[in-house]
């Protein structure tokens, strides 16, 4: 049997990433299983073994591509007001409907925070180093405190919104999280 090359063996990887990016936030980790990943990835099981040593590494990693795809547009040098001008992009976006409908591809902090926070693994290490990075990437400055009041701000919105079931009550808890948004940023 001919050997994989790297750039077959990094594009199989990234199919597998993707996949489980989307199926975790969707689904949850304890609900999505290899099999599913592989399954969804267009890929046998057996082949998960060659690109992660177990589950955990695979959600630690999923949890930072769907962090990187996230707030990978905030992530840049702020001169002349780019990183504002990203981070308001970001902000419209994630306090939007199709942010409560889009669980798949929206944040996973929002999505698999809780579940996240009852384990004790890579992927809960990831998940507490990220905070700090989109925390960072939502203050002004250098204020902690403020990026993490954002960041809260922003996930207990979402987490709210997608409890409810009609548009109306949805609409206004966005509505209430932008409103607190902006007031934290005067």
């Amino acid at each position: 049997m001919p050997r994989v090359s790297e750039a077959e063996k990094k594009k199989s990887r990234k199919r597998i990433l993707d996949a489980a990016a989307r199926l975790i936030r969707e689904n949850g980790v304890e609900a999505t299983s290899v099999a599913d990943v592989m399954t969804a990835a267009g890929m046998t099981h057996g082949g998960f073994y060659r690109h992660f040593a177990n589950k955990d590494e695979l959600v630690r990693a999923a949890f930072l591509e769907a962090v990187d795809r996230s707030v990978g547009a905030m992530d840049v040098p702020e001169a002349e007001g780019a990183r504002e001008e990203a981070r308001k992009r970001y902000v419209a976006t994630y306090l939007s409907q199709e942010h409560v409908e889009s669980r798949g591809t929206g944040c996973p902090i929002a999505a698999l925070g809780a579940e996240l926070g009852r384990g004790d693994g890579a992927a809960k290490k990831e998940a507490a180093a990220s905070v700090d990075r989109v925390a960072a990437l939502l203050a002004d400055g250098d204020d902690k405190q403020e990026g993490y009041e954002k960041l809260a701000l922003l996930v207990g919105t979402i987490t709210l919104a997608r409890l409810v079931d009609d548009a109306g009550p949805r609409q206004l808890i966005l509505d209430a999280g932008a409103t607190a948004f902006k007031r934290s940023t005067s």
